[in-house]
């Protein structure tokens, strides 16, 4: 799970994050950082839409390289 202090430097920089989900790359959700509870994160997508997604997923910059395989906890 990913850390507060993380999400709020994320929130912070504003920089465009990767949301992997599952094994397929078309399912990752990209956007930016809005808040976070104890098991959501809120993110804004590039259309404008908020999505609220698990906190158990793997969030990493978008700059980054996918990971080849990814199974959720």
């Amino acid at each position: 799970m990913i850390s507060d202090e993380q999400l709020d430097a994320y929130r912070i920089s504003g920089e465009r994050i990767r949301v992997v989900r599952d094994g397929l790359a078309s399912n990752d959700i990209r956007g930016i950082v809005l808040a976070w509870d104890e098991t959501q994160v809120m993110i804004r997508r590039p259309n404008k839409h908020v999505v609220k997604l698990d906190r158990r997923y793997l969030y990493q910059p978008v700059s980054e390289p996918r990971p080849e395989a990814y199974t959720p906890e």
